[in-house]
């Protein structure tokens, strides 16, 4: 990760998750299988990256009066990341393991080859689905829905997709599609809502469109229907 050093609760979390944590992963502790303190492993790439002064730097929290040292703000969003992306095994009180073939599921390996685009698992037949959250539904005009695709249970992964998301609200499934080639369907999909100018680029996350279940749900009858 090329960065600029901020003094900021923003610059900590961007190096705790695309720094601190890739590296954390690469190193033999983790990639051998056996059990490490994750604070530890983590200090080290921050020792690599930061001076004893920019790790002692201290950061209000918003609205408190409450400060805390930069090592300390990045460390925690390491191990929150950690725990709610399911990254490593947990034994407690800090001590974690890295996954072995034993600790995923057939589920959990296919949904990873379907997201990272691989070809067979395309070929799959799986769900097309459709989720919102009750604070942006509209009724009988468009609003931002996400557009995804899963090989399994469509309110599990739906359930983990918003995991870790910042919304106080449980995301309501607005609609499920069953489908062949689930993954070039999804694709096709996505690319006639792009065409249309429904593409919601700046929002965190992917797949969102200012779309309706109907619009969806048309469109899929029309990519399906060869």
């Amino acid at each position: 990760m090329d960065f600029v050093f901020e003094p900021t609760r923003s610059f900590c979390y961007k190096f705790g998750r695309y720094t601190v944590i890739p590296e954390v992963e690469a190193m033999p502790e983790v990639s051998n299988g056996v059990e490490f303190r994750l604070k530890d492993l983590a200090q080290l790439v921050i020792d690599k990256y930061l001076t004893e002064d920019q790790q002692q730097l201290r950061i209000k929290k918003a609205h408190s009066d409450r400060t805390d040292p930069i090592h300390s703000i990045v460390k925690f969003f390491v191990a929150f990341l950690v725990m709610e992306q399911e990254l490593f095994v947990p034994f407690g009180k800090g001590i974690f393991r890295a996954k072995t073939a034993a600790d995923i599921t057939d589920d959990e390996i296919e949904e990873a080859a379907l997201e990272e685009g691989d070809d067979e698992a395309a070929e799959f037949e799986g769900w097309i689905y459709a989720f919102s959250f009750p604070v942006l539904v509209r009724q009988d005009e468009p609003f931002p829905i996400k557009v995804g695709k899963t090989l399994n249970d469509v309110a599990g992964r739906v359930a983990q997709q918003c995991k870790g998301a910042a919304s106080f609200d449980n995301p309501v499934i607005l609609g499920r599609w069953q489908v062949n080639r689930v993954g070039h369907t999804e694709l096709a999909v996505h690319n006639v809502l792009k065409a249309r100018g429904k593409w919601r680029e700046n929002v965190p996350g992917i797949e969102w469109f200012d779309t309706t279940p109907a619009e969806v749900e048309a469109i899929l009858g029309f990519v399906t229907s060869g």
